[in-house]
This record gives structure tokens, C-alpha cells and sequence, in this order.
């Protein structure tokens, strides 16, 4: 089985804000579509997935991220994260509907395809199935199979979202680059001791990290 996946990415300009205490104004953008790329080169790369559909609005990320290889899809809704994954899931089944489908967060810099592979495969097993990320308290991934809905609710306390909503919680090992989301600079230290894609490491290398 082979999936497609849906990543959304917002306007550049506003992503990671958390990241204030360790990337200037200036290097956050940048920072962030490094993370989206890795994460795109690395979903592509996996054995279990057919193809990558980016829901964003940023010219720049685009174009990126279509040199990957990705699908661009226009955030026509603009109105948040699962509005957005929730038109980019419509997109991919008006071209495939049969397809499986899966939701992945755009800041995973440190994916490892055989990791990746692995929870998609767990995820095949179930209706509707979600990995926690790694503070076990949102969601990395969220896999629906073919002909079912996605239902995002991604954001805050999303773990708890996705498990009142029906979906089956992954309880997977060795799986923590498909887990470790970065939001924080504790995050991303965190990816970097796993080891992260080429253009985080080169992105990073121009901040300062306590601890690093």
C-alpha cells in the first residue's frame, strides 16, 4: 500500500514564533522551510508513500517544495491548519479517490523514510489511526484509509482530539524522527541530537543553541 501524504505549510513570515528565543526574526523563515523541505525529501524518499501534497500559499515554499517533487495545492480556505488539511485531503481525493491518505506535520526535520514507513504500515491496520508526537501531547500524523474521512484536529491537545474523535492511537518504538515536531528551541535541539536533513543542519548552523 502506498500512501499519499498532506503537509501543510502556513506563509513563512509566521511560522515558528515559538522559536523566538533561538532564531531572530530574520532566520525563522528561512528555519522553516528547511524543516519542510527535509521533511518533504524524506517523505518522498519513503518506500510506503506515492506522493506529497503541500497545502500553503507561500511562493517562495511553493517553488521549493515542488522541486522536491511535491504537489502544491492553493490554502484556498485560509482559515487554519485543519481547514487547510481538510481541502488539501478533498484535492488529493478528487485526483485518487481510492488512495490511502495520511496528514503530516511539515516541521519534522529529522524523518527517517524507514521510519516513516513503519507507522504508515501500522497505520493501515485501522479506519483511522494518529501517532502522538513526542511530548505526547499532539499529533505528528494522522492516516485514514481509502474512502474515509481525514477529520483533522490537529493543534493544542490534539492527541486527546484525535482520541476522542474515534481515531486509533500508534504505540510504536523506534519511530521518534516521525515524532519529533519542532515548535520550541528545546525542539530543536531535541531533532538535531537525532539528526536532521541537510538544509536544517545548514539553517541551524547559522543560530546560536545553547547546548549544541
Amino acid at each position: 500500500m502506498q500512501w499519499t501524504l498532506v503537509i501543510p505549510l502556513k506563509p513563512l513570515a509566521l511560522a515558528k514564533s515559538r522559536l523566538a528565543d533561538t532564531a531572530a526574526d530574520g532566520l525563522r523563515p528561512g528555519l522553516a522551510l528547511a524543516f519542510a523541505e527535509d521533511t518533504v525529501a524524506a517523505a518522498l524518499a519513503s518506500p510506503a508513500v506515492r506522493d506529497v501534497a503541500v497545502v500553503t500559499d507561500d511562493a517562495l515554499a511553493g517553488r521549493a517544495l515542488a522541486a522536491l517533487g511535491a504537489r502544491i495545492v492553493a490554502d484556498e480556505p485560509r482559515t487554519g491548519l485543519n481547514a487547510a488539511l481538510a481541502h488539501g485531503a478533498g484535492a488529493v481525493r478528487a485526483v485518487r479517490p481510492d488512495a490511502p491518505l495520511a496528514a503530516l506535520n511539515a516541521d519534522l526535520p529529522s524523518l527517517r523514510p524507514s521510519e516513516l514507513a513503519r507507522v504508515l504500515d501500522a497505520a493501515a491496520e485501522f479506519p483511522r489511526a494518529f501517532l502522538p508526537d513526542a511530548a505526547a501531547i499532539g499529533t505528528t500524523l494522522l492516516a485514514v484509509a481509502p474512502g474515509r474521512e481525514l477529520l483533522p484536529a490537529f493543534g493544542a491537545h490534539s492527541r486527546a482530539r484525535h482520541h476522542a474523535s474515534g481515531a486509533v492511537e500508534l504505540r510504536l518504538d523506534a519511530v521518534d524522527s516521525v515524532r519529533q515536531d519542532v515548535d520550541t528551541g528545546e525542539d530543536l535541539r531535541a531533532a538535531l541530537a537525532l539528526g536532521v536533513g541537510p538544509r536544517t543542519a545548514a539553517a541551524a548552523a547559522r543560530l546560536l543553541i545553547p547546548g549544541q
